[in-house]
């Protein structure tokens, strides 16, 4: 099996980490803190804005059945990467919009995805997205991982993170694993 990592980050990693492990082709994905100076932090310190960090996922897949470009455009269509460090009512600099290349072919594919969406005036406002190099990864705690799927009555999960997955599921269907299709 051939495996990659892509690292993003799009705000709340209870939501994100939600789509994105709905995906054909993703083997695992990991939510945690990316982008910031303080190892191994805690969630506290993260929203704390203190570490620096962003929350993040690491995206483990297998490229000949989803590709880079394929989550990157589930990543621009399920988040909002016009708000500087912010998503909906999420905000601090951890929920800022980032993506973490882990390789040149990456980070030009990141690059040359941005200038289209730009080109097309897919949004009204600029896009504020980061593309910066992977530096560090730390996962989550437990608690955090499968947030969504072990808490789908909780009001954050019903009134934010449901939309979202219902989002993806309008639009990229195909790309979804049977088990996950309502």
């Amino acid at each position: 099996m051939n495996k990659e990592i892509a690292t993003f980050a799009n705000g709340c990693f209870w939501c994100t980490e939600a789509i994105f492990k709905r995906l054909k082709g993703v083997i695992s994905v990991k939510p945690g803190y990316s982008g910031g100076t303080v190892d191994n932090p805690s969630y506290n310190q993260v929203c704390s804005g203190e570490a620096g960090h962003a929350e993040a996922l690491q995206i483990e897949f297998d490229p000949l059945i989803i590709s880079f470009e394929t989550l990157l455009d589930i990543f621009w269509y399920t988040h909002d990467p016009t708000t500087l460090n912010r998503q909906g009512n999420d905000i601090g600099t951890q929920y800022r919009s980032a993506i973490f290349w882990h390789d040149q072919k990456q980070k030009d594919t990141a690059l040359k995805s941005k200038e289209s969406l730009e080109k097309q005036d897919v949004y009204r406002d600029p896009i504020v997205t980061e593309i910066i190099p992977f530096t560090n990864f730390y996962e989550a705690e437990n608690y955090h991982k499968d947030y969504f799927d072990k808490n789908k009555d909780y009001p954050y999960c019903r009134f934010v993170i449901d939309p979202k997955v219902k989002k993806l599921l309008e639009k990229y269907s195909s790309k979804v694993k049977e088990e996950y299709i309502i």
